[in-house]
C-alpha cells in the first residue's frame, strides 16, 4: 500500500507540474489577463490553488466556472483532471486544495469512506443529481431487470465510462444483484456518448451508465431504466471538499468555494456551450460568470 500511495502521489504531483507548463501557453493568456485585472493581495498574493476534478462534463463545467470564479478573484489557479481514487487521495494527501466534482453519497461512496477523515466537506453545490443505467426512448425496457432477456439486443455489453468511476463499480454491483448476462465496457465519458450517438443514429438498442445532469440529455430522446433492488440509490448531491488546512491558508479562496452553489440547469448552460464545435471549457466558464454577476457575486460576498 505504501508504494501504491507514494506512485499516486507522485502521478498527481507530476500531473500537476504538467499544468503549470500548459498555463504558459497561448491558450492561458485569457485567464492572465484576468488576473492581471484584480490585483493579488492578502492570501491571493503568493499561492496557488489547485482544483482536481474527474473529467465528466458536468464535473468539467463547475471546475472551471470555480476557477473563473477565483481568477477573477485575484488567484492563480490549476485545474487538474484525475481518476476518481486521485480525486479524493490527492486532496486527502495535501497534494490538492479543493474538488466541486464529489457525488455522495453513492456514487463515490468508496473513495470518501477511505479519506473523509482527512478532509473538509464544505456541503452539496448541486443538489438532485442522479446516476443509473440509461437506454434511448425508443427502447421497449423500462427496468434494469429486463435486460437479461433482451441481452441480445444490446449486444451483451453495457458501456460504461473510465474504470475508476464510481459509477462503474455501482454498475458491477447491479449486474451481479440482476444475474445480468452482459459485460460492463470501460472508456470514458466521451466513448460513451459517442456509443450512445452511433446507436442513436442507427436505431439500434444501446445501455449506458448514464447521470443527470449531463448534456446528453438535451440532446437526444433518453430515459433510466428503472431500479427495483434500489442498487443505483436515490437522488445525490455533488459536494465540494477541501483539504485540511485550507481555511486557515487561503481563507478567500476557501469562502469562494464554500459559497459556490447552482442549479442543473445553470450547469446545463455552461455544459451546452462545452458541446459545440471548437469550444474551450475554461473561455465557456469565464463567459457564463461575466454573464451572471450577481449570482457569482453571491458566492463571494464573503470573500475578504
Amino acid at each position: 500500500m505504501g508504494i501504491q500511495k507514494n506512485r499516486l502521489r507522485t502521478a498527481v504531483v507530476g500531473a500537476l507540474a504538467a499544468v503549470a507548463l500548459a498555463a504558459c501557453s497561448p491558450s492561458g493568456q485569457g485567464a492572465a489577463q484576468d488576473n492581471a485585472a484584480t490585483p493579488a493581495t492578502g492570501d491571493h498574493a503568493s499561492k496557488t490553488v489547485t482544483l482536481v476534478y474527474v473529467e465528466w462534463a458536468s464535473c468539467t463545467a463547475a471546475t472551471h466556472v470555480v476557477q473563473a470564479v477565483l481568477e477573477q478573484q485575484g488567484y492563480k489557479v490549476k485545474a487538474l483532471s484525475v481518476s476518481g481514487a486521485a480525486m479524493y487521495s490527492a486532496i486527502a494527501n495535501g497534494d490538492a486544495d479543493a474538488t466541486v466534482c464529489a457525488w455522495l453519497p453513492s456514487t463515490h461512496a468508496n473513495y470518501y469512506a477511505r479519506t473523509k477523515d482527512k478532509l473538509d466537506n464544505l456541503g452539496p453545490n448541486m443538489t438532485g443529481t442522479k446516476i443509473g443505467l440509461v437506454v434511448p426512448d425508443y427502447v421497449s425496457v423500462d427496468s434494469i431487470d429486463q435486460l437479461a432477456a433482451n441481452a441480445d439486443k444490446f449486444q451483451d455489453r453495457i458501456v460504461g465510462i473510465d474504470p475508476g468511476a464510481g459509477e462503474m463499480g455501482i454498475t458491477q454491483k447491479a449486474i451481479e444483484a440482476y444475474k445480468l448476462p452482459l459485460k460492463l465496457v470501460d472508456g470514458s465519458g466521451a466513448t460513451m456518448t459517442a456509443a450512445l450517438k452511433s446507436a442513436i443514429d442507427n436505431h439500434q438498442w444501446i445501455v449506458v451508465t448514464g447521470w443527470t445532469p449531463h448534456w446528453m440529455w438535451a440532446r437526444w430522446k433518453l430515459k433510466y431504466l428503472s431500479d427495483p433492488k434500489g442498487v443505483f440509490g436515490g437522488a445525490e448531491d455533488i459536494d465540494t471538499l477541501a483539504r485540511k488546512g485550507l481555511k486557515q491558508d487561503m481563507p478567500g479562496a476557501w469562502r469562494v468555494l464554500d459559497g459556490f452553489h447552482w442549479s442543473p440547469e445553470e450547469m446545463q448552460q455552461v455544459m451546452a456551450e462545452d458541446q459545440k464545435q471548437g469550444a474551450d471549457a475554461a473561455a465557456d466558464a469565464h463567459d457564463w460568470v461575466k454573464a451572471h454577476p450577481q449570482k457569482v457575486a453571491r458566492w463571494v460576498s464573503d470573500t475578504p
